[in-house]
């Protein structure tokens, strides 16, 4: 499955912004009915969000929809479970407990509306204290759960923690979340937003942070950070030609009986030539 490079946010209730939304060059849309629709909207903003199942898009199309623990989640479930959705973005997921009711939750609407079990992907995003607490348990639960997802701007509120710019702080809980996901042998997480606007190079830092920690892509609020999203998540032509010189240069060795070599004044061994040939999976 190729990577989720870039998801990009749109106001479920925003039907203009959800359209050019869906055209734009990011991997993924999540039109969202949590966060960015008011209460008083969110009952009127699940038929605009099905509507926009069907319109031509250039990615995925995923629905963020309210949380577990709240008043909505269950009847947004309710509302978007159709042909032409994707995937649901599960936020402030605690324990494995809730992703299991869910899934069986979607599970269970798929299977009376003729749907494919299993074919809508569900990516919980982890931004509480208790979420981080228990990632592990909540990538090994079980479900149709692929990847996870960071989500730093809750996170850093229930923590009590200042969001910098640096993000030096997030550094421990991120990495927490690389590692539970491989070790669950899932996909590599989903990274946070940025949510600076004005800051492009904080943004641009931010993701190439990101992927250098193992994660596979970003989510997104606005247009503006798609293509330097993309490209944070994918190899340069500079690094994708060195990993085809490794990988031209050790099975060139192999067939010689060699393991290790150098080349261009660097150690080469099975290792190394592994994450070379990961960087050329990645650039497709």
């Amino acid at each position: 499955m190729p990577a989720l490079r870039s998801l990009l946010f749109a106001p479920g209730n925003h039907a203009r912004r959800v359209e050019k939304a869906l055209t734009l060059p990011a991997d993924g849309v999540i039109l969202d009915l949590e966060d960015a629709v008011a209460i008083s909207e969110k009952a009127a903003t699940r038929p605009m969000v099905v509507e926009a199942f069907g319109k031509p898009r250039h990615g995925k199309l995923y629905v963020r929809v309210n949380a577990m623990s709240t008043d909505w989640c269950h009847a947004d479930l309710l509302a978007i479970v159709h042909p032409g959705v994707d995937g649901i973005i599960l936020p402030k997921v605690e324990d494995p407990d809730q992703l299991k009711a869910a899934e069986w939750v979607l599970a269970s609407l798929e299977r009376d509306r003729g749907l494919p079990v299993g074919g809508i992907d569900l990516i919980p995003i982890i931004e509480t204290a208790l979420g981080m607490t228990h990632v592990t348990a909540i990538c090994r639960s079980g479900t149709r759960t692929k990847r996870i997802a960071f989500g730093a701007g809750d996170f850093t509120l229930d923590m009590g923690m200042v969001w910098s710019r640096s993000e030096a702080e997030l550094l421990p809980h991120r990495a927490a979340c690389v590692m539970a996901s491989r070790a669950a042998g899932i996909e590599p997480p989903m990274d946070t937003v940025w949510a600076d606007l004005r800051d492009t190079q904080g943004f641009i830092a931010s993701a190439r942070h990101a992927a250098a920690l193992g994660f596979q892509g970003k989510m997104l609020i606005h247009p503006d950070q798609i293509a330097d999203g993309n490209a944070a998540f994918t190899p340069d032509e500079a690094t994708l030609a060195q990993a085809r010189r490794v990988i031209a240069a050790f099975e060139e060795a192999e067939a010689k009986g060699l393991a290790s070599i150098q080349l261009e004044g660097q150690f080469i061994d099975y290792p190394i030539v592994m994450r070379a040939r990961r960087v050329v999976e990645q650039a497709g």
